[in-house]
């Protein structure tokens, strides 16, 4: 797959993402990981879950909230955990929740980053490569 081919993947889930965000709470690790997600797909509702109580305060804060979650830990051993209690929390709460965003862009993104706090200084770097004509 070439850098073109990617970026349009990449594309395709952040617009996936995007509609999905008015009914959705995204459960990411950080603040870092908000602030690279922000100018991707815009404003959007968020668990901070390392800074705001863990995997059963999350579930708890979207089931109150009444709307599904957005699984979006990163990609590596410490996010694979979270990811794996968000999901036993959110099930346990009866929650809605999507873990296929998460595994997309994981799947795209792996070779070259392990968390989402990167993805928008790839995505860059992937857009320039393309408009500089390195498909």
């Amino acid at each position: 797959m070439n850098n073109l081919e990617r970026l349009e993947l990449i594309d395709a889930v952040l617009d996936d993402l995007d509609s999905q965000i008015r009914s959705s709470i995204i459960l990411i690790e950080g603040l870092k990981d908000k602030r690279s997600l922000e100018p991707l797909i815009g404003e959007f509702e968020c668990f901070m879950v390392q800074r705001e109580g863990g995997p059963v305060r999350a579930a708890e804060y979207v089931a109150e909230k009444g709307k599904k979650a957005i699984v979006l830990t990163d990609w590596d051993n410490k996010g694979e955990y979270l990811a794996y209690e968000l999901e036993a929390q959110l099930k346990a709460m009866c929650v809605q929740y999507d873990t296929c965003i998460r595994k997309r862009l994981a799947d795209l993104c792996r070779k070259d980053i392990k968390d989402i706090e990167s993805l928008n200084t790839m995505y860059k770097r992937l857009m320039e490569k393309c408009t500089d004509g390195d498909f």
